[in-house]
């Protein structure tokens, strides 16, 4: 396989939505990735959030060759046991009721704006709330309460009776909801945002409106949950109990799949064909998410805590080391942000030049969501290569 010609194939073939690293993957495991030419990259992107146990994890892949050699898609006309190990899973950990399977997180996020307005409608209420630095997706319901510019010029117009309110602006919010509204939809720790995390005091006065006006609270943990910030879900750390919960990508551990949780009261919104899709709880992904989820719970989830600890221990020391070129470090467990005063993308390519990945969001952010496998090695390693950055 050649590097240049797989690449100039590429960009005679494909839509060129993407800036794509200049990397030609052969092979992945653990934390690695190897290119055609016999390079090694040290991956703290984890597919974006999505490898939860590394690449070609031993389990996963015993998993998908198990279920693939059984049957691999039948479609939603059938009872399955992978969908529903995978189900009552989630329910036992979650304390939910019902699970909603998809194949990503903005079709989980489509699903669970139609549940709210479905809420909303016996009352006549149908306002969506958004707040800036969101992301949720590319489709329509998501981009309806996303402030990105770059995803929604010239694609309008979008769903009426939404609105993007300012990310932990109290009055902002607390002056535009109201009895109209049917939902709000919040991510506890941003990723595309730059890793910014929601203010205890504008949760509470979140719930506070809730609780007055009676619209449902979406926690979007598609990026957030399933064990990455060291909790299962990131909303746990505010002590309160969103009405729908949204979760993917680590959730497949690199199947796709994704998943909306939430009570009977909210599920039973949908009748039987009101909602659906051809491949979503497809068996493979399932079977694959029952393992990512179990390795969580058997001892991952503790392993995020402390690996977390110590890399955030890390950054904050080449804060101090270097504190005209990094503001600060956001985030826990295995997602993570190091703030700088000046663009991420240039340390982003010059980490990749040193065999390191990582991705730059909110402009001046570098963000950091490597498999939760990591061990101190990896950390030192990465650090060192920011720190050579850094030096210049």
């Amino acid at each position: 396989m050649n590097h240049t010609e797989t690449i100039e194939r590429e960009q005679q073939s494909l839509f060129q939505t993407y800036k794509r690293l200049p990397v030609v993957i052969d092979r992945a495991e653990g934390c690695r990735i190897i290119d055609v030419d016999g390079n090694v990259y040290l991956d703290f992107l984890g597919g974006i959030a999505v490898n939860a146990l590394g690449h070609s994890h031993p389990r996963v892949v015993e998993a998908v060759t198990y279920q693939a050699r059984r049957y691999m898609h039948v479609s939603n006309f059938f009872y399955q046991e992978p969908q529903v190990k995978l189900a009552e899973q989630l329910k036992g950990i979650s304390g939910y009721d019902r699970v909603f399977f998809s194949n990503s997180g903005a079709e989980a996020i489509e699903a669970a704006m139609k549940l709210a307005r479905r809420h909303g409608s016996r009352n006549g209420v149908y306002d969506i709330v958004g707040f800036t630095g969101g992301f949720h997706g590319r489709t329509y319901a998501p981009l309806s309460i996303m402030d990105k510019p770059l995803y929604k010029e010239g694609m309008g117009p979008f769903l009426p009776n939404t609105m993007v309110l300012p990310y932990n602006d109290i009055d902002a919010f607390e002056s535009r909801v109201d009895e109209h509204t049917c939902a709000v939809v919040l991510e506890f720790l941003q990723g595309e945002g730059g890793i910014a995390e929601a203010s205890s005091d504008f949760v509470d006065a979140i719930v506070a409106a809730r609780e007055r006006y009676g619209f449902l609270l979406i926690a979007d943990e598609v990026q957030a949950g399933i064990g990455r910030t060291g909790d299962f879900f990131a909303y746990e750390q505010y002590g309160i109990r969103p009405d729908i919960v949204v979760v993917a990508k680590s959730m497949g551990g690199g199947m796709p799949l994704g998943a909306v949780l939430a009570t009977d009261a909210v599920a039973s919104l949908f009748d039987r064909g009101m909602h659906g899709t051809t491949y979503g709880g497809n068996a493979v992904a399932c079977a694959a998410g029952s393992v990512v989820v179990q390795e969580v719970m058997d001892g991952l989830l503790e392993h995020v805590r402390s690996i977390g600890a110590y890399l955030h221990s890390a950054l904050e020391l080449l804060a101090r080391t270097y504190p005209q070129r990094v503001a600060g470090v956001r985030g826990r467990g295995c997602m993570q942000g190091l703030v700088l005063h000046e663009e991420a993308a240039p340390v982003v390519a010059a980490l990749l030049e040193r065999r390191v990945i990582a991705n730059a969001t909110a402009g001046n952010v570098v963000r950091i969501v490597p498999p939760y496998i990591i061990t101190r090695d990896d950390v030192d390693a990465f650090v060192a290569a920011m720190e050579d950055v850094l030096r210049g």
